[in-house]
């Protein structure tokens, strides 16, 4: 059975970037009828929080990805990794190292003042195991070496083809820190191997990780999974998508009022296609999902197109639908009959559902913003004189409209800026039925109160 996973560390908010990786190694899965694996990768203390990973969670949660196993976390296997480093030890496969953080970038200086790529010296690897062994158990601190090979090496990528490296330029590298704690190319195979992962699926930042990996696998006696690695999400300058560009971490994009599906269907659409079909459920996204789809080349994130993906599937939506994810994200406690008079008329211009709220509320808030001139004003007077003797707005603007003998902008114009404090903007007549709707229900100053307000406002020096 094909099994992926996807690991983030709880260092920081869920990227969009490792957003899209779990939202890739997922759809292969379903697919594939296969499962998917939430592996937590917290084996650095200093930086890893319980409340990213609390965080992340929510974040896959929201997006729609869920999980078959875990969250597992690798801060409860730590005696497994120290088995396994422990074989290579007895193995000859793996060594201790004694190098201090001083000699180490005392080595790492000369090689870049030759200018030479750095790669350890191998100082420690001639040790003899027993003397090795007693400098450790007398209390040296010690990190353990892999043995890394130099012969060329290649692997075959299922995104990428035929990938090479020369090993020579590797050197041997750390597995078990000296204060105990894996190293992130020791654990990861650790844990794709007992999780029983077929696939990794993964950024393009860890191909020069998977030689190392490989050799770890092959030093076990154990084969590796296949391996695809997927292209960067760059900003709109083509370098690495990051915070100078915008919001990057996906609770930016919920808090701005993007839709869950919306940014699952813009982000499965970084690097990966299915022919010139664009706008998709997720059932739609699996049927169609082959990782011989995705490119090799960086994928721009275009905030612009977001946007306009996210409209897109708000038109989808049934004004109730709409009204559901209106509530659970505005928290507003408007009657759904009104929620759902305001926002079907409002949707036809926001992009988000922020967007949405704020249409709602500047409508709702009533805030003058222009003047009008004194004939301007007589046509406001007039359609007060009718709403004081309790006529409707409909009634009082149909009756100025015949006693003063003017329709069209002369009538409305007038009649807008003083009921909006703003010359244009939605439907003159939804605002006139919205504004009574919200004051029949308490939630703002009638239209009596409104025009009253804005003509002591208009009149002031």
């Amino acid at each position: 059975m094909i099994k992926v996973r996807f690991a983030p560390s709880p260092t920081g908010y869920l990227h969009v970037g490792g957003a899209r990786t779990a939202l890739f190694n997922w759809l292969f899965a379903r697919k594939n009828g296969g499962k998917f694996v939430l592996r937590i990768e917290d084996t650095d203390p200093e930086r890893s929080k319980k409340e990213y990973e609390e965080l992340i969670i929510q974040d896959l949660k929201w997006l729609g990805i869920e999980w078959d196993e875990g969250p597992i976390r690798q801060s409860a296997r730590l005696h497994i990794y120290r088995e396994y480093a422990q074989k290579l030890l007895d193995e000859g496969k793996a060594y201790y190292c004694f190098c201090s953080p001083e000699e180490l970038e005392r080595e790492r200086k000369k090689a870049i003042a030759e200018g030479k790529p750095y790669k350890y010296s191998g100082k420690c690897r001639n040790i003899p195991p027993e003397k090795a062994k007693k400098r450790v158990e007398s209390g040296e601190p010690a990190s353990i070496r892999f043995k890394m090979s130099d012969e060329e090496f290649s692997y075959e990528d299922l995104i990428r083809g035929e990938v090479k490296f020369d090993l020579s330029l590797f050197g041997d590298f750390v597995i078990m820190r000296s204060n105990g704690l894996p190293s992130y190319n020791f654990a990861v195979v650790i844990d794709d191997h007992d999780m029983e992962i077929t696939h990794v699926i993964r950024g393009e930042d860890h191909i020069s990780n998977t030689p190392k990996q490989i050799k770890i696998y092959e030093a076990l006696g154990w084969k590796p999974p296949e391996f695809a690695h997927l292209p960067m999400v760059l900003g709109p300058d083509r370098s690495r998508l990051s915070k100078r560009h915008g919001a990057t971490a996906v609770f930016q994009f919920r808090e701005e009022g993007i839709l869950p599906e919306a940014l699952f269907n813009y982000l499965a659409l970084l690097g990966w296609s299915c022919g010139e079909k664009e706008i998709m459920t997720k059932e739609e996204m699996v049927e169609c999902f082959e990782l011989s789809r995705v490119s090799k080349a960086g994928a721009v994130f275009d905030y612009q197109k977001l946007m306009w993906m996210n409209h897109k599937h708000m038109e989808r939506l049934s004004i109730e639908e709409l009204v559901d994810k209106f509530e659970k994200y505005a928290g507003t406690k408007f009657r759904r009959d009104f929620l759902a008079f305001a926002l079907s008329k409002l949707r036809e211009e926001a992009y988000t559902l922020k967007e949405l709220q704020n249409a709602l509320l500047r409508e709702l808030n009533y805030s003058p913003q222009e003047r009008m001139p004194e004939e301007e004003l007589k046509v406001i007077k007039a359609i007060e004189e009718k709403l004081e003797q309790g006529k409707n707005l409909a009634q009082a603007i149909k009756e100025t409209s015949k006693e003063l003998g003017i329709r069209g902008k002369a009538l409305y114009h007038p009649l807008r800026i003083a009921l909006t404090g703003r010359g244009s903007g939605p439907d003159l007549s939804f605002l006139a039925q919205l504004i009574e709707k919200a004051s029949s229900l308490g939630y703002t100053i009638s239209p009596l109160e409104r025009l009253k307000k804005y003509e002591e406002w208009s009149l002031k020096e």
